[in-house]
């Protein structure tokens, strides 16, 4: 009933930059805090930045300086540039977002819902 879908990942060199793009979609009343995370090869998943509604916005320190998440409230899109790419930035980045949305029967349910991964690959 609700679907978030990302795009955007790729390889790109040291020193480059990538924007990715989530898009939340189906019977969705609000969204809260959304979010980007990621998960390298052995290693467990990690908060990379998160946005709230109002755009307050928080990053892990390996990110700070060079990756900036933003949000279209009225697209329900949450977007990360990622400038300043390091190899130590490889992982499959997963959008997160916190929400309500409508039950066959109406009824708002909340759900803490997870995209399927887009891959960033940063190596020359």
């Amino acid at each position: 009933q609700v679907q978030l879908v990302e795009s955007g990942g790729g390889l790109v060199q040291p020193g480059g930059s990538l924007r990715l793009s989530c898009v939340a979609s189906g019977r969705i009343f609000s969204i809260n805090a959304m979010g980007w995370y990621r998960q390298a090869p052995g290693k467990q998943r990690e908060l990379v930045a998160t946005v709230t509604t109002g755009g307050s916005t928080n990053y892990a320190d390996s990110v700070k300086g060079r990756f900036t998440i933003s949000r279209d409230n009225v697209k329900n899109t949450v977007y990360l540039q990622m400038n300043s790419l390091k190899p130590e930035d490889t992982a499959v980045y997963y959008c997160n977002a916190g929400l309500t949305y409508y039950s066959d029967s109406y009824y708002l349910n909340p759900l803490d819902t997870w995209g399927q991964g887009t891959l960033v690959t940063v190596s020359s």
